[in-house]
């Protein structure tokens, strides 16, 4: 009971913080995306890449980062947004070179390193996965304006079964060189099918997000 009413209490903290957040976004430079003219500043922080190696905000200058929370037993939104990623990584590429694409593991009990690795290369070898546990992760995914909580599933706890499920936010947050929160595009949502980005929407604000900056 006591993990639930925690999972709420997340939901509904980091649901308030999310509004306010893209309160302060405006579409009027971009045709789909949240666009902040004033960059979003991130906190300090330090996660750890599916190398092992220590990813703190020093990882993010000189690059456009495009950001999303997920997991590696995630059945649907996950792998659809980098297979998504994945096709569109080179046009990418050609609007600005040094953009590069993380996955934040919002199950850091079942994403070691070594199961990171394996499962974002299969994907892109480019591409990172960032994991920390769950007091450095979630002050980190409520300031980049994401949300995720556990879904405790008692019987299967009971027989020491770790089958849970992890519900989380589906944007994409796009970072700039400095480092700063530039835009989040929200995933189009229709009744009975999964979230998804958008891949076209991406590029063409992309696109005009780099000429502004």
């Amino acid at each position: 009971m006591n993990k639930m009413l925690y999972a709420i209490a997340i939901i509904i903290s980091v649901s308030i913080g999310a509004v306010a957040f893209q309160f302060l976004a405006t579409t009027e430079s971009t045709d789909y995306a949240l666009y902040y003219q004033e960059p979003r500043t991130i906190p300090a922080f330090e996660l750890t890449d599916e190398d092992g190696n220590s990813f703190a905000n020093s990882a993010l200058e000189n690059h456009w980062s495009f950001a999303f929370l997920g997991y590696t037993s995630c059945p649907d939104v996950c792998p659809i947004t980098l297979q998504s990623l994945n096709a569109i990584y080179d046009d990418l590429q050609q609007i600005a070179n040094n953009s590069q694409v993380l996955l934040i593991s919002a199950d850091p009990k079942r994403d070691s390193q070594e199961k990171l690795a394996q499962y974002i290369a299969y994907f892109n070898p480019e591409f990172k996965a960032l994991r920390a546990e769950h007091n450095v992760l979630f002050p980190f995914t409520r300031s980049l304006g994401l949300m995720y909580a556990i879904t405790d599933n008692t019987s299967d706890n009971a027989n020491n079964v770790e089958n849970y499920w992890v519900d989380h936010s589906a944007s994409l947050i796009l970072i700039n060189p400095d480092g700063k929160i530039a835009a989040i595009f929200k995933p189009e949502q229709a009744l009975g099918e999964v979230p998804s980005i958008n891949t076209e929407q991406v590029l063409s604000d992309f696109k005009k997000i780099v000429a502004l900056d």
